[in-house]
């Protein structure tokens, strides 16, 4: 089954086995929850002193005013990427006032998620446009479900890459429709084994019972302010958590068989009514509530756990840079906040994922069919709810496999590629990071979400005190920390010319919203 990998490892140049190692990019984006004292959701703004949320490239917010999103540039080696994140949330916490940054993917919503407050972008029309789309995930999803944190990692092959893999793969298809099929082939392997991230990485095997509110459970009582499940790794990419809840209902799934099957299929749903949504409304009593009534209002409402992306040239839609100049990076989706490290995520996690990306790129990707569609999904919800139990059973071509030796299987597989990428890099951490996981293989109470569990029982406290406890103890990391003093000037400087041209976009004296938006979704 992984023959293809080895077969293509014993072909590649050094040339082509240098640019997997140390070409390409790699760029992060982490949700961080902003929480008051009590450790409820903030009700503060955006702090002003951070910049403009609409316009800053680096600091900007997810679905809630409170849930600050940190982005990275493209960065040619992970611990750039890491370094990056770093000082830019020593900034962030430099701007807070009796606040700190919650510590762990899942909230607590003491106050009910009628209080979670909307992202606020201003006045003009994209930040409108911004702030309206928000308002119809509240009404679509709930606003409970939005303000659940991860971490996204980005990544890229080098352009000098793929004229030599193409030479390698021996394919007769232009340079272009090679890369967007090599990526689509990529995506499909990250998916059919998607379920090892919540298994090696899930960091969210409790809740704050505060979190489902009323709502009936079949998750057990940790203690009387808990909820979890026994064998949990990631109830963020669970039924509870990071999914779309009414899927089923309004009934989308994206096509990954070609970059065109993608872009059509998510075209279609944003194009297409959904009777369910048109009972909101989309303006009422003269506001809007909702972009539209349809099954997607934009792209970025699809839920999955990973995405072919393309930079957007200013407001133009994803599906459409897709389709005028092809993917340019993989976003990986999936991970949980990491609450043992400060960052939220580390370099031994990074350096798995990367070489987990060049081995998804070299093994065979058939197509994937109905029911593979299926086992895909029912394995990654098996393994976000039980993925530690021995007795699991996963899903794989029609036949049931265990879980822990699917996953030692594909970890052995992946020896030889972290030996061509340790080749290139005197640290050699693409083994040392596999070594790390498959020990969390071999003994399942090794991996993040056994070992919150553990200490909870150990410090005889629920969800919301471990949490608060991390967070704390990361909030004094952070002020111990000296930042690159040139990097901090920029964020000072990049704050201000953020609201700069914020209000210049207020300004300008333009269409209405409405026709605003009809323009934005002419767009062809």
């Amino acid at each position: 089954m992984y023959q293809s990998v080895e077969n293509r490892i014993r072909q590649l140049s050094d040339d082509i086995g240098q640019y997997l190692s140390t070409g390409g990019a790699v760029g992060l984006e982490k949700e961080c929850l902003r929480v008051s004292e009590d450790g409820s959701i903030s009700q503060q703004p955006h702090p002003v002193a951070l910049g403009s949320a609409l316009t800053h490239p680096y600091i900007t917010t997810d679905y809630s005013e409170a849930l600050a999103e940190l982005i990275t540039p493209p960065c040619a080696r992970i611990d750039e990427a890491l370094d990056f994140l770093k000082d830019t949330q020593k900034f962030v916490y430099d701007h807070l006032e009796n606040e700190y940054l919650w510590a762990t993917s899942m909230p607590c919503v003491l106050d009910g998620g009628e209080n979670i407050p909307l992202a606020y972008y201003g006045t003009s029309n994209p930040g409108i446009m911004k702030n309206v789309y928000r308002r119809g995930l509240g009404h679509r999803y709930g606003r409970t479900m939005q303000v659940i944190a991860g971490v996204h990692f980005n990544f890229s092959f080098a352009d000098d890459f793929w004229p030599l893999y193409r030479e390698l793969r021996r394919s007769q298809a232009q340079q272009r429709a090679f890369i967007d099929s090599a990526y689509l082939e990529l995506i499909r392997n990250l998916q059919r084994f998607g379920w090892l991230i919540p298994y090696l990485f899930g960091a969210s095997p409790a809740v704050c019972k505060s979190f489902l509110g009323d709502k009936p459970t079949e998750l057990e009582e940790f203690d009387r302010h808990t909820y979890f499940e026994p064998y949990a790794t990631s109830l963020r990419m669970g039924d509870i958590g990071y999914t779309n809840s009414k899927e089923k209902g309004v009934g989308i799934k994206a096509n990954y068989n070609s970059l065109n099957s993608y872009i059509n299929s998510l075209t279609h749903a944003i194009e297409t009514p959904s009777p369910l949504w048109e009972k909101i409304g989309v303006e009422v009593n003269g506001r809007y509530e909702q972009l539209n009534a349809n099954i997607l209002q934009i792209e970025n409402e699809y839920y999955t756990t990973v995405r072919p992306k393309q930079v957007l040239d200013g407001l133009e839609k994803p599906t459409l840079a897709l389709r005028r100049r092809g993917v340019r990076y993989i976003e990986l989706r999936s991970l949980d906040v990491n609450a043992f490290h400060p960052l939220g995520v580390s370099e031994e996690q990074l350096s798995f994922l990367r070489a987990f990306m060049v081995f998804c790129l070299l093994l065979e990707s058939p197509p994937i069919n109905v029911q593979e569609r299926r086992e895909i999904d029912q394995n990654i919800g098996g393994a976000a709810h039980r993925g530690r139990d021995p007795s699991l059973y996963l899903s794989r071509q029609g036949r049931e496999i265990r879980l822990r030796d699917w996953a030692r299987e594909l970890l052995q597989a992946m020896e030889p590629v972290c030996e061509l990428l340790d080749r290139w890099d005197d640290a050699k951490p693409y083994g040392k990071a596999l070594k790390q996981q498959q020990a969390c293989v071999a003994d399942p109470e090794s991996t993040p979400s056994a070992r919150m569990l553990q200490e909870m029982r150990e410090q005889g406290e629920g969800f919301f005190h471990f949490a608060r406890r991390k967070s704390l103890q990361h909030r004094n990391y952070f002020n111990g920390y000296v930042p690159d003093t040139e990097r901090y000037r920029m964020f000072l400087d990049e704050a201000e010319m953020s609201l700069e041209r914020q209000r210049e976009l207020e300004q300008e004296t333009g269409v209405s919203f409405s026709q605003f938006l009809a323009d934005y979704f002419a767009q062809h």
